[in-house]
């Protein structure tokens, strides 16, 4: 079943077209890989896919239903949740506080049921705060909940990150470089949490420079250089392809990258 349908994708700034006509077809449960070359437009494609950003042309579904042009808090609502390059914490918070704040997207209870202290809103606060912490137990930093989001180290703040994000109860989950910067112990960690969420049903692409992250979890991979999808197959397709090996790696081969 596709999960993720992308259509004729295209986006203009200016005179510059960071997307060319773009499709892809996400199946539902797989693990996607998202590779190019810096500026090839992937991180632009995960902009207009969470509503960030609205396509010039084109238009993309999410099970059978059109959501191009949908605001960022409407497409995560369906079902699809994101991280970031950069991380996007709220460094003051605690490590729970944190990924409670993802959840004011399943609350009922509204502004004023926060104010007078209703209730029901006593009752989704129980709800949010154990749903949390079955979170960082998943993740592994339930021993670090009461933690400072900002005291934590850089790879766990990544890590963080992701739990947020699963907050959101997605269907599909869009991770960008989710292993940047990291040592081998850390990146063996994160692949291991990527499994993990796919084993649990969730749709996962990744955009990720480390290609021994992307040949290892991903089934599927779709590569883009200036805009254009230049290929698109499985690992091995893609590590014996040509235009990839040329364009964006030069002579060296896919599957002996390291970064």
């Amino acid at each position: 079943m596709t999960i993720l349908g992308i259509e004729g994708l295209t986006r203009d700034f200016g005179g510059l077209r960071a997307l060319d006509k773009v499709d892809l077809a996400l199946q539902s449960g797989e693990i996607f890989g998202l590779i190019g070359p810096n500026g090839s437009g992937k991180t632009t494609m995960l902009n207009i896919i969470t509503g960030f950003l609205k396509p010039t042309a084109g238009h993309i579904t999410y099970k059978g239903k059109l959501i191009t042009g949908f605001r960022p808090h409407q497409i995560a609502k369906r079902g699809v949740a994101r991280t970031f390059q950069l991380t996007s914490l709220f460094p003051a918070l605690t490590v729970e506080e944190n990924v409670i704040s993802a959840r004011h997207l399943d609350s009922h209870s509204g502004v004023l049921g926060s104010f007078f202290l209703t209730k029901p809103y006593h009752k989704e606060e129980v709800k949010s705060r154990q749903e949390a912490m079955d979170i960082l137990k998943f993740v592994r930093l339930y021993e670090k909940s009461g933690m400072v989001a900002q005291n934590l180290p850089a790879a766990e703040q990544r890590i963080l990150e992701i739990a947020i994000a699963l907050a959101v109860k997605p269907e599909l989950l869009l991770l960008d470089e989710p292993v940047s910067g990291m040592n081998i112990q850390e990146t063996a960690r994160v692949m291991e949490l990527i499994q993990s969420i796919q084993q649990r049903g969730t749709t996962v692409v990744i955009i990720e420079h480390n290609m021994k992250v992307i040949t290892e979890l991903c089934s599927h991979i779709a590569v883009l250089d200036h805009g254009v999808k230049i290929a698109e197959g499985t690992p091995e397709e893609i590590t014996n392809n040509k235009d990839v090996i040329s364009v964006y790696l030069g002579k060296r081969r896919v599957g002996n990258v390291k970064s």
